[in-house]
């Protein structure tokens, strides 16, 4: 007999659900950073054991994405997101209640490992599992539960900060979690798992894991020690090659559990070289933009609510992409994106010396450019696969997103904490080497999607949903090249005929 909650066929409930699993972790991933000096001192952390931390939840959230694709594949979703759901209440009440430091660390990586496999659990069953028409409000939804939630950090932990206590944003973070138990029960069905017999992928497991950690481990040791010191650069290079021995390996797996071969064609490439620029660049840009508040000496409170427009930002982007999302214009919307991140950078390069006007304008560019990039290029990357791979798809980028985000932003603030001139000189370098990452990083991803020959297409969704088709065409890597030297050498060939 098939278990059927009272919500199974509501959309406004699998909406809810998708919100509340995700916002809680998503927001606390940038309202953390004011809330520090609060932490610290009443569980006896010391800000480099803080940020050990942050790492290891971070890398618990992009490994429990891959975590999340080999048990859905296995068993029916559902039995996999309402244990994850109940786990992530039981983190967020360790944190919360944390009579020592050990209960708060465990609560922290409980609520990222558990939110990385919800993204994989809840949000692909709300894009494939509802007919076309609702498909540009599931994107909307998405966008704000991941990019709207982080965006909205800064301002909840300002607010949090400014009333001297850090508890009750993790006792809230519970009761938000709770909710979305009480959601992933409503909205039960036991559907069938998508191949029960599929083995399971040891290695990647293997790699993943220790990859994640291993990284974040090493950049999260910055905050005392050099770059190349041996702490730092020892586990950050491991980690990096074990992620890309993930990535080698996938590739020539004969049953993948993360389909990286089928990626390598021109759409699925510049969609995840948008996803992993834009989320690199953002979280560096907001973080250094928290460190030169703080320099200048504004209260928690006041440099919070100086990020408003960074969310406001993000609302703007999500009802663009959704107005969007039918049309043949989303990779441009993506590179738009790319381009008025750089343009949020190049603004905050004077944020450390300048006023308030600057936080205001500059986190407004980076909500709205980090909104119109990542979540279209998510969308980009899944559509050049059959939908059946949806899950698959948001799992590498996620893990190679979180990956990025997470090791370039400690890299960068330490390079703003060391260089030579004091920490305003320090901030503004980094802000621009920041801006010459995603400024650069926009010319890759040009040069990929016309080196495969690529234009606009408007996406075939329903064939897509039905799985009987791909919804864009995806031309080989270089496709537009090697026709020039077909035809070069045609022509040669002629010639001398």
């Amino acid at each position: 007999m098939r278990v059927r909650g009272p919500l199974a066929d509501s959309y406004p409930g699998a909406v809810a659900l998708v919100l509340l699993a995700l916002t809680p972790y998503l927001v606390l991933t940038t309202a953390l950073t004011p809330l520090q000096k609060l932490i610290g001192p009443d569980l006896g952390l010391s800000p480099r054991t803080l940020q050990v931390t942050a790492g290891m939840a971070n890398a618990a959230y992009a490994f429990g994405a891959v975590l999340g694709v080999q048990l859905t594949v296995r068993l029916p979703v559902r039995r996999v997101l309402v244990p994850a759901a109940a786990t992530f209440v039981l983190g967020s009440v360790l944190a919360a209640w944390a009579p020592v430091p050990g209960l708060f660390v465990a609560g922290r990586v409980l609520q990222g490992l558990t939110t990385g496999m919800m993204l994989i659990a809840a949000v692909p069953p709300l894009v494939i599992g509802w007919p076309v028409a609702r498909m540009p409000v599931t994107a909307v939804v998405m966008n704000l539960g991941i990019f709207g939630a982080v965006a909205l950090g800064p301002v909840v932990g300002g607010a949090s900060a400014g009333t001297g206590t850090w508890r009750p944003l993790f006792w809230i973070t519970a009761g938000v979690g709770l909710c979305a138990l009480l959601f992933a029960l409503l909205t039960y069905e036991d559907q069938a798992p998508q191949d029960p017999d599929a083995p399971v992928d040891l290695v990647a497991m293997v790699l993943a894991g220790g990859g994640c950690a291993a990284a974040f481990f090493g950049v999260s040791e910055l905050l005392g020690h050099r770059l190349l010191s041996l702490v730092v650069l020892g586990p950050a290079a491991a980690g990096v090659v074990m992620l890309v021995a993930l990535l080698v390996y996938e590739a020539r797996h004969r049953d993948p559990l993360l389909p990286v071969e089928t990626l390598l064609t021109t759409l699925p490439v510049a969609g995840i070289l948008v996803a992993l620029l834009g989320g690199a660049v953002s979280v560096a840009v907001v973080e250094l933009t928290q460190a030169a508040a703080q320099l200048r000496g504004l209260t928690p409170l006041h440099a919070g609510m100086l990020f408003w427009p960074e969310f406001a930002g993000a609302i703007a982007a999500a009802a663009l992409f959704g107005a969007l999302f039918r049309t043949r214009w989303t990779p441009l919307l993506a590179f738009g994106g790319l381009v008025v991140l750089a343009a949020g950078a190049a603004i905050l390069t004077g944020v450390a010396r300048g006023g308030d006007a600057l936080i205001v304008v500059g986190s407004g560019a980076i909500g709205l450019g980090v909104g119109a990039s990542v979540s279209p290029a998510l969308f980009i990357a899944g559509f050049s696969l059959r939908s059946a791979q949806l899950p698959r798809v948001f799992a590498i980028v996620e893990l190679l997103r979180g990956a990025a985000a997470f090791l370039v932003a400690p890299v960068l603030v330490h390079l703003a904490t060391t260089t030579g001139g004091g920490e305003a000189v320090g901030v503004r370098t980094a802000m621009w080497v920041s801006l010459g990452l995603v400024g650069g990083g926009a010319l890759v991803v040009l040069a990929v999607y016309l080196a495969g020959g690529q234009r606009p297409q408007t996406p075939r969704l329903e064939a897509w949903l039905d799985g009987s088709g791909t919804a864009k065409d995806s031309h080989p890597l270089g496709a537009r090249l090697r026709a020039g030297d077909a035809q070069a050498e045609a022509g040669e060939a002629a010639s001398k005929a």
